[in-house]
């Protein structure tokens, strides 16, 4: 979705550039990406990759308020990842907004219909994913 239809959808808005957004959401996504590898060994995994998924979240907050904008509305989850496809997509690959997504629909089962659906090796994929994401996006915002 482009930047042009998610302002007319009034799922983002501008707002004034402040760094400070930009480094506790980072922040916040590495405490989370540390708490997702510490729940990992509780072997408590759709938990693990709730958390995960925040920290992917948190970045990509951090990518939103780096253009001076933040989500708002109803889907806020799902207007982070079509803002950072749209306005990112040449510098995250596809394959990792993808799974973003995928995490993103995954949690939100974890959080309102389901539990223990996650398999070990998807939430170390998670994880994997996650601080593959946080650490690009740091590049991005540098």
């Amino acid at each position: 979705m482009s930047l042009e239809k998610l302002l007319s959808e009034n799922r983002i808005e501008a707002i004034s550039f402040d760094r400070n957004l930009i480094k506790k959401s980072i922040n916040r996504g590495v405490r989370d990406l540390k708490a997702s590898k510490a729940v990992f060994k509780t072997e408590e995994y759709d938990w693990c990759l709730a958390i995960a998924y925040n920290t992917m979240l948190q970045a990509g907050r951090a990518l939103i308020f780096s253009k001076g904008y933040r989500p708002k509305g109803e889907y806020q989850h799902l207007s982070v990842i079509e803002f950072v496809h749209s306005e990112f997509g040449d510098k995250i690959s596809s394959k990792m907004i993808k799974l973003f997504d995928n995490f993103r629909k995954k949690r939100n089962k974890i959080i309102y219909e389901e539990y223990d659906i996650v398999s070990v090796d998807e939430a170390e994929e998670a994880i994997k994913f996650a601080e593959e994401f946080i650490n690009k996006v740091k590049e991005i915002v540098k």
